[in-house]
């Protein structure tokens, strides 16, 4: 009994508050940890609160979408994290950083996706290892600069097509 209770007090207290700890050192910012839920309330309240009002054709999607992580943004800036229950989530928004963690694959570890997401979504971003470096190379010709500017002289094109 004393081993589950020191596994359960460590699961959503001690470990996360550790990791709170670890995230300010390295010069992140965010909301302390709230017991068992973090930062879920206050991101499914903001959800509901966006979702009770109207949204046009043309309006900024992003705050209807994702207003929590719009707001954690604003307020602490682009290199922040939130709390999704006991786990930490980092947001990074600076491309060299972004790119850093898509190229050195094996010193970023990914949580584990829930039986739901390993149904539905699993593609190159949740794989691992030899699986990810086989997928990587799979894709990697579809974003070649020359095959880029093709894509964005179409997009011009259609856009131009549109708006008249």
């Amino acid at each position: 009994m004393t081993t589950l209770s020191c596994m359960i007090l460590n699961w959503v207290w001690l470990r996360p508050k550790y990791l709170e700890r670890c995230l300010r050192k390295q010069g992140l910012v965010g909301n302390s940890y709230r017991l068992f839920f973090g930062d879920t309330k206050d991101s499914s309240m903001m959800i509901k609160q966006a979702c009770s009002k109207p949204i046009e054709l043309f309006d900024d999607i992003v705050p209807r979408v994702l207003p929590f992580e719009q707001h954690t943004v604003k307020r602490y800036g682009k290199n922040s994290f939130t709390w999704l229950g006991p786990r930490p989530r980092v947001n990074i928004m600076s491309p060299e950083q972004i790119k850093d963690v898509f190229t050195k694959i094996g010193d970023f570890q990914k949580p584990k996706p829930n039986p739901l997401t390993r149904l539905l979504a699993m593609g190159l971003i949740s794989y691992e290892g030899e699986k990810w470096a086989k997928h990587r190379k799979i894709i990697n010709p579809a974003f070649h600069l020359e095959k880029l500017k093709v894509i964005y002289y179409i997009s011009y094109l259609f856009k131009s097509m549109w708006n008249q």
